[in-house]
């Protein structure tokens, strides 16, 4: 019986790889806390078009920090198991495509950024060396996800001046939530790489928090119900957010213990962190309900 040779992978569904466009959980994860913040500073009823220029905007933006995120990784990448495949660290494209690719979507970012107001479009930019430079975090700072999640920060800023027009307490309290909660489900995801960014040498807060890394994340958990809390009083929601906040806090409460449990399984932790988008979007519908009804 003759073998078939493998076909190799099509060049256009490789830059799909490469823009991780094929693992919507992470596009979705980012995109979520974007929705949090126009829904809320609309109270419910945001314009159709920002909503599809905040979707399509953070589509761009988390795509070239993808790509961006293995430029600077290529060397780097080849020598952990959960990123060897990736198109950059196998060779697969060439520097010079990522790097087309990388400015390509920052400029499709950059475009929809022109529809929003001049602070708006004012914290796009200052995003900017946030995005391109957090990879290095990873070699010089201790907690390279803190840099992360303040990335993840400025989808609640945009998207929230993207209405306003201006910056409230109440923004900065989603913004803060927003940071802690990225802050715990990164965490989660950073404890599957452990063993092999302990012998590359580079760091994680799962490598910083040591052997309280649960206890952390656990922290992280807990602040993110009790600014959402906040949230909740400040603005008033009504029932349906209270019990979406009550849900969330379940399950995160339930994602805590299962880390607490010894001898997990490493892919424990990509079910934990796919998890939280269906957490955030437990949120999103019970902030709309909950401003709306």
């Amino acid at each position: 019986m003759l073998i078939q040779p493998q076909q190799p992978e099509p060049t256009w569904f490789t830059i799909i790889r490469l823009l991780r466009w094929d693992k919507p959980a992470g596009r979705l994860i980012l995109m979520i806390p974007a929705l949090w913040a126009v829904f809320l500073a609309a109270e419910g009823k945001p314009p159709l078009t920002l909503v599809s220029v905040i979707i399509l905007g953070t589509l761009a933006t988390s795509a070239a920090g993808c790509v961006i995120n293995d430029l600077w990784d290529r060397d780097i990448d080849p020598q952990v198991q959960r990123t060897s495949s990736r198109p950059l660290a196998s060779r697969a494209l060439s520097i010079k495509t990522g790097i087309v690719v990388a400015v390509i979507s920052m400029i499709c970012a950059g475009i929809l950024a022109l529809y929003l107001n001049l602070l708006t479009f004012s914290l796009c930019v200052a995003a900017v060396p946030v995005i391109v430079f957090y990879p290095t975090a990873k070699r010089v700072f201790p907690v390279p996800q803190l840099v992360l999640s303040i990335a993840w920060g400025f989808g609640v800023l945009i998207s929230w001046t993207a209405v306003t027009a201006k910056l409230e307490l109440t923004t900065w309290i989603l913004w803060g939530a927003t940071v802690l909660w990225t802050l715990g489900f990164d965490t989660v995801y950073a404890m599957s790489d452990r063993e092999d960014d302990r012998q590359i040498g580079i760091n994680s807060s799962a490598l910083f928090f040591g052997d309280y890394v649960v206890e952390a994340i656990g922290i992280f958990f807990a602040g993110t119900v009790a600014l959402l809390a906040w949230l909740g009083v400040v603005m008033q929601l009504h029932l349906a957010f209270w019990l979406s906040l009550v849900i969330a806090a379940s399950f995160w409460v339930w994602e805590y213990l299962r880390l607490r449990q010894p001898n997990i399984a490493n892919a424990t932790y990509g079910e934990i962190f796919r998890q939280n988008v269906w957490i955030g979007f437990i949120l999103l519908a019970g902030m709309i309900s909950g401003i709306l009804v």
